[in-house]
């Protein structure tokens, strides 16, 4: 039986994606090759359940995988050891007061089990573009001005789109995925993407969604308003001894 590959996508930038459905399943969720990284083209992804990832030498492999690793906003949890250390942090969480510094971290961070990174130079140039334009955020967390912790992703409409995140001292990609979450609920934001599972996620509230569930609640949410721009006043500044207090 001949194998079916992905789909090569377009030259053009603005060409649809095809059905996310359509994916392959070996590699699971490998759906499309090709393409660039430019502003357009990223957010048609992105809207359709669909994200870049691919290492250097590669080239641009577009994935759906099936299941779907993803936090509800009202469902990150901390260890109630945790969350007791937390009620004497002095850290604080912001927004987009630094998104260069927190995908540059993401990029460096040596993580077990892998060589390298995909966060390539272009990926890091791509979405700092996606940020001057208000679709990329970061949530960094502070240890007065050390940089220890943060998350950076992608938002449409109502819905992020996790990418990375990075601990610079224990527990800081913790408290920056709960900050996003904690903020995202308020803001009636149901879900964070974290796209696929790693050994820490599922320990975390972190839920297998069938992707046609995944795909239903994106193309619902992308299609809600929301402000584009940064999130630096709007999310303002949070207290990490804030999040002691979130049931576990």
């Amino acid at each position: 039986m001949t194998r079916r590959l992905p789909w090569a996508l377009d030259a053009r930038a603005d060409a649809p994606f095809p059905p996310a459905e359509t994916a392959l399943r070996e590699p699971d969720g490998l759906l499309a090759v090709g393409g660039d990284l430019t502003p357009v083209r990223l957010l048609n992804a992105y809207a359709g359940g669909v994200f870049p990832w691919f290492s250097d030498g590669q080239p641009l492999l577009w994935w759906s995988p099936d299941p779907r690793m993803v936090f509800r906003t009202d469902g990150v949890h901390l260890s109630s050891r945790f969350r007791r250390s937390l009620r004497a942090s002095p850290w604080v969480v912001r927004a987009d007061t630094c998104f260069a510094e927190v995908i540059a971290a993401c990029a460096t961070s040596v993580r077990p089990g892998q060589d390298g990174t995909w966060i390539t130079d272009a990926m890091r140039e791509a979405y700092v573009a996606l940020h001057r334009m208000g679709y990329a955020h970061s949530v960094e967390v502070f240890e007065g001005e050390r940089l220890v912790g943060g998350i950076y992703g992608v938002a449409i409409g109502r819905m992020f789109f996790g990418e990375s995140m990075f601990s610079a001292a224990s527990g800081g990609s913790k408290v920056a995925l709960a900050a996003l979450a904690h903020r995202l609920a308020q803001w009636g934001w149901p879900l964070i993407d974290a796209q696929v599972e790693n050994d820490h996620l599922p320990s975390m509230g972190g839920e297998h969604w069938p992707r046609e569930r995944f795909l239903a609640l994106v193309r619902e949410q992308v299609r809600r308003d929301a402000p584009v721009g940064s999130w630096a006043m709007e999310f303002g500044e949070m207290a990490a001894a804030v999040l002691a207090n979130q049931e576990s």
